[in-house]
């Protein structure tokens, strides 16, 4: 921390100590209103401006509102700033810069009285954080539980339709937990604009924004800020109505599964959003998704939507907040229901293409029926319609007059067309892969591979991603396939611990091939020995 040196200009002799005394009691006057008050009675006891900065937030609080940024700066490098005077204040920086007409002993003095009053404001802040963090908790419980009236009753904010959730995990929580707290200064005060809740639940730290329909942005820059300085992984969902939090929560830990040191935060909109859907024929391939689908209600796809994301059930059960043992019996339910294996991994890729699929498109309006007396509006005359209508019946009945049958029911119109076979899983429309754009993305993705490895990826892909089975399928070693399959990402440029991105390069493999990627033809010298083609 850098500060002006000190002089001994009023900082002696009584009306020094007086002066002292009345600034210390017009910053204890502020401090008892709030930070915000604080830090502008500090400005304007120094003439000129007054930042408190904290490295997650930025300016928590700043006078004037313009100096913000000059603050941000000089607390971030304050060896370039020498005119200002900095103190470390409650987790964060306090930075003044006086008039060059103010003593800098004065400056240091209140710099050093407005940095303690910020501590004592913090560790206040401290003692009741246990209780509002216990009450953040248990309101976010709620909204899991479907009381969203309550909560918003609770809130005092009718206006709040819609929520944003984030989903953070990682090693320093605790301390994550109380820099965010610091940083977003949570508010519980009735008929605010945005209300923001966090709290830990299961080992993880669940932020849930409460808004009108649109966020500003704010609280996801803070997260961005916090998971790189925390190394977290989060995931996020929304904005999505209040009443769907469940949904939210339980797509944001989806999401979450798909972040890399890399990229800490993913919505959970970029999950499953591939490259290759957009190249797809639109009306074959909706049509087909909803007749694939037809079965199912929203949650089942959902929950279906949210396993294929997390690629495994025990990650979809914690995002659901189920047991993995309720989760792996509605799946096999679905699996029923669908009539298709969902262990397959053809299966599994084509269903993600189906819940990714666009909506059809409205059919068309039928064409209104005729009335009754217009059936025949086509005959042979206007006058003579009638007579016409009745040697039309005659003719076509070939049994001469029509009266003679004028007891009989009419004959029965042609009943509709029988609907076509069902779509099923296990292949997609004819020609739905079979295009140019198509081949040309996938040749993109996999056609640089060598053979040995694209023969290991494809067989690692069919076991779903576990090594140890095509370990043993390939006739190599744990560590030889790991070491291709580094090898394959490296190349690809894709992470495969992602379990969307897998289901497309599957595909890929499966549009490019001309042979199948039989672990047999695995190029070989002797035994187990993998010889280099």
């Amino acid at each position: 921390m850098s500060s002006t040196g000190t002089t001994d200009h009023e900082a002696t002799g009584p009306r020094g100590a007086r002066h002292e005394r009345d600034t210390a009691d017009r910053l204890l006057r502020a401090a008892t209103r709030s930070g915000a008050h604080l830090i502008a009675e500090a400005a304007s006891l120094v003439q000129g401006w007054a930042v408190l900065a904290d490295p997650i937030a930025g300016a928590v609080y700043s006078t004037p509102a313009a100096a913000a940024a000059d603050g941000v700066h000089a607390a971030a490098a304050p060896r370039e700033h020498p005119h200002c005077t900095q103190r470390p204040a409650a987790g964060a920086v306090l930075v003044l810069a006086a008039a060059p007409t103010v003593p800098p002993g004065h400056a240091c003095h209140v710099a050093t009285t407005t940095a303690a009053l910020l501590e004592v404001r913090g560790q206040r802040a401290a003692e009741l954080r246990g209780e509002q963090m216990r009450l953040h908790t248990t309101l976010i419980g709620l909204l899991l539980a479907g009381h969203t009236a309550a909560v918003t009753e609770t809130l005092g904010g009718s206006g709040l339709t819609h929520v944003t959730v984030y989903r953070l995990s990682g090693i320093d929580l605790p301390t994550a937990h109380e820099v965010l707290w610091r940083a977003v200064r949570p508010s519980l005060a009735p008929y605010a604009d945005a209300v923001t809740l966090m709290g830990r639940r299961d080992g993880e730290l669940l932020v849930a924004e409460l808004h009108h329909g649109g966020d500003d942005g704010r609280i996801l820059r803070l997260v961005s800020r916090l998971s790189e300085r925390h190394h977290l992984l989060a995931g996020l969902a929304g904005p999505l109505p209040l009443a769907e939090m469940p949904t939210a929560h339980s797509d944001a830990a989806a999401a979450r599964h798909s972040a890399t040191p890399d990229r800490r935060v993913v919505p959970a909109d970029a999950v499953g959003a591939s490259r290759l859907t957009p190249l797809l024929r639109t009306a074959p391939y909706a049509r087909w998704a909803e007749s694939v689908l037809r079965p199912l209600s929203p949650a089942h796809q959902h929950l279906l939507l949210v396993w294929l994301r997390t690629g495994s059930k025990p990650r979809a059960a914690a995002a659901l907040g189920l047991s993995a043992g309720t989760v792996r019996a509605r799946i096999r339910d679905l699996s029923r229901l669908l009539g298709a294996d969902l262990e397959d991994a053809t299966v599994r890729a084509h269903l993600l293409l189906a819940l990714r699929a666009p909506a059809p498109a409205p059919a068309p309006a039928p064409a209104p029926a005729p009335a009754p007396g217009d059936e025949d509006s086509d005959g042979e005359g206007d006058g003579d319609s009638g007579s016409g209508d009745g040697d039309s019946r005659s003719h076509s009945d070939g049994e001469g007059d029509g009266r003679s049958h004028s007891g009989s029911s009419p004959p029965s119109p042609p009943g509709p067309p029988s609907p076509p076979d069902p779509a099923r899983l296990e292949s997609l429309p004819d020609g739905l892969l079979d295009t140019e754009a198509v081949r040309a993305w996938a040749i993109g993705l996999v056609g640089g591979l060598e053979p040995h490895l694209r023969i290991a990826l494809a067989c690692w892909l069919r076991h779903h991603a576990r090594t140890a089975p095509a370990a043993a399928e390939l006739h190599v070693h744990r560590t030889t396939l790991a070491g291709w399959l580094t090898q394959c990402a490296e190349d690809l440029a894709r992470n495969l611990a992602d379990a969307t991105v897998r289901a497309e390069i599957h595909l890929a493999l499966r549009a490019t091939r001309t042979g199948p990627d039989d672990p047999a033809a695995l190029p070989r010298r002797g035994g187990r020995t993998y010889r280099r083609l």
